[in-house]
């Protein structure tokens, strides 16, 4: 067996809960609509992912919510007056523009729009967008008639084009009785947008190819062999990836999960379904993810009909399915990066080394499925990574999410 050295025992440490936004300062400006109320919970959700949040508050905003609401929840000081002269040595648009690093519109009402939209300055929220050369997020709130109207939509079109995310309104029930696109977008959709935001576009200009899920091998068309994974490995890293602004296509098996935002979904069902649309993509793949759990094998026969209950036991002949990491490994170009997956019970270590000699990816990813918390189905991971040289990373158990993010950084190390 060849000689390995671990490089990091991150097990043996006490490892902080794991924080997105650690560090970040975002200026929630918050104008004046209903949906203000959904603002300041969100605020309070940036901060559990690790924000400082600082609230800056329309006249009309404030007359839905008190600023000791926004302060209460954020710990900070919220501002509203653009001649505030508290502190007499600074300028409120220009101090605080200069403090952040995104500001999030939230809500975004039609009127905030236009006046970014067109260089309105009448107060300190449109005054501090000019002032901002930061990323800048609008989320618009409004009534869906205000929303669809040629201005709004006008508008919208003007901000985007000037390089701002637009986190487009959700369909529902508003506030004021009517049903359409108006309804202030929910946290997940605008969690994701900010993360992706602040997120270092280290990976922009690669393409990445990521499996995820389980294959389901047809028995006949009610039954089949599968698996208990649920896909959430393969989604995170996927979701991580297209955050770090790579062009990610996510092969999938069946899962009960929403594609990832920014990701191209091609969706699979066995096997040899997931063989053929990996075969397709990988040509043009710079990084290979392969963290789908696919069936080693699959019925030799599948019968057209439901297979009625008779003998007291029924056999099943099976036969191996393709081994898609060994194909892509006999096809794979010398620029190419290749992630393989293993899921083990028991002597983890072992059996992680055994198979990356057998297979030469450049990085393993090695779970023991019978550890609580780290099989499948679950939003938690507990990780040994390997690379080509033979290194060893041992991570503690963590959310799959952040799984992603260490996996993520290995391969940015080894491309670079």
């Amino acid at each position: 067996m060849p000689h390995h050295k671990e490089i990091r025992n991150d097990a043996d440490l006490s490892v902080p809960a794991y924080l997105l936004l650690q560090g970040k300062v975002i200026l929630l400006c918050a104008s004046g609509g209903i949906a203000v109320f959904k603002a300041a919970g969100y605020a309070r959700k940036l901060m559990e992912a690790g924000a400082r949040v600082i609230t800056v508050m329309t006249e009309n905003a404030r007359r839905f919510v008190s600023p000791l609401t926004f302060a209460a929840l954020t710990g900070e000081k919220v501002h509203y007056d653009t001649f505030d002269d508290s502190d007499a040595h600074l300028i409120p648009h220009i101090s605080l523009a200069r403090e952040a690093d995104l500001m999030l519109h939230l809500p975004a009402t039609a009127n905030i729009l236009a006046k970014a939209a067109n260089g309105i300055a009448d107060d300190l929220v449109s005054t501090l967008y000019l002032a901002y050369s930061g990323p800048v997020i609008f989320c618009p709130a409004m009534n869906p008639m205000m929303y669809s109207h040629a201005a709004t939509r006008d508008n919208i079109a003007v901000l985007r084009a000037r390089g701002h995310e637009i986190v487009e309104a959700d369909f529902g029930n508003t506030a004021c009785g009517e049903k359409g696109q108006g309804r202030l977008a929910c946290w997940e959709d605008i969690r994701e947008a900010v993360i992706r935001t602040l997120t270092p576009q280290s990976l922009k200009g690669l393409k990445v190819l990521v499996t995820a899920g389980p294959t389901q091998e047809a028995i006949d068309p009610i039954r089949f062999i599968s698996n208990r994974s649920s896909g959430k490995m393969g989604y995170a890293i996927a979701a991580e990836a297209a955050r770090r602004g790579g062009e990610v296509t996510l092969v999938s098996g069946p899962c009960a999960i929403p594609a990832p935002s920014g990701t191209r979904l091609v969706n699979t069902i066995s096997a040899s379904d997931m063989a053929e649309a990996v075969s397709r993509e990988l040509d043009e793949a710079d990084i290979v993810i392969m963290s789908a759990a696919v069936a080693d094998y699959t019925p030799v026969e599948t019968s057209g009909q439901k297979m009625k209950k008779g003998a007291d036991t029924l056999e099943l002949i099976l036969t191996k399915t393709p081994d898609i990491l060994s194909g892509i490994l006999e096809r794979r170009t010398p620029e190419q990066l290749v992630v393989g997956f293993c899921a083990e019970t028991g002597a983890l270590e072992a059996k992680a080394l055994e198979k990356l000699a057998r297979k030469p990816v450049d990085l393993l990813v090695a779970n023991d499925v019978s550890e609580p918390g780290a099989g499948f189905d679950v939003d938690t991971n507990r990780v040994l990574l390997v690379d080509r040289d033979h290194n060893l990373e041992k991570l503690p158990l963590l959310s799959k999410e952040e799984v992603a993010v260490r996996i993520l950084n290995r391969v940015e190390e080894l491309l670079s």
